[in-house]
């Protein structure tokens, strides 16, 4: 599930700033409640550990530098997503296989955090 940032006018992985002396885990959840009002668990195979780590260069009109840890969870589409208003302006689910969906301005890391995310979902085991 991804959101179209308004600000940064793309398709984006929901979060934010990591406060001074917090953990990043808290983060993440805090976030998702704050602008989503979900809070669905870490996902089993991959546990409360950042899956996937990007350092990024912003545009202008306040260039500076991201470091970014995708976390994943899993979560139901069902569920109800409430997105705060004031940071997008749409949310979506993309399929990892669906290309046709992937449309767009997306985070420049995206297509990395997917093949990694579909070749470790693809060698995990069956239960």
């Amino acid at each position: 599930m991804l959101v179209d940032h308004a600000k940064a006018k793309a398709w984006l992985m929901p979060g934010g700033h990591v406060d001074p002396d917090e953990d990043p885990r808290v983060t993440v959840v805090r976030e998702l409640d704050e602008e989503l009002k979900i809070a669905p668990p870490f996902h089993p195979q991959f546990g409360s550990e950042p899956f996937f780590l990007t350092v990024t260069e912003t545009r202008p009109p306040h260039p500076h530098t991201d470091v970014t840890l995708w976390f994943v969870f899993s979560a139901d589409q069902g569920q109800e997503i409430v997105p705060d208003p004031a940071e997008f302006s749409a949310c979506r689910w993309f399929g990892l296989d669906d290309t046709e969906a992937w449309v767009g301005e997306f985070d420049p890391q995206m297509f990395r955090f997917m093949a990694k995310l579909t070749g470790a979902l693809e060698l995990a085991p069956v239960s």
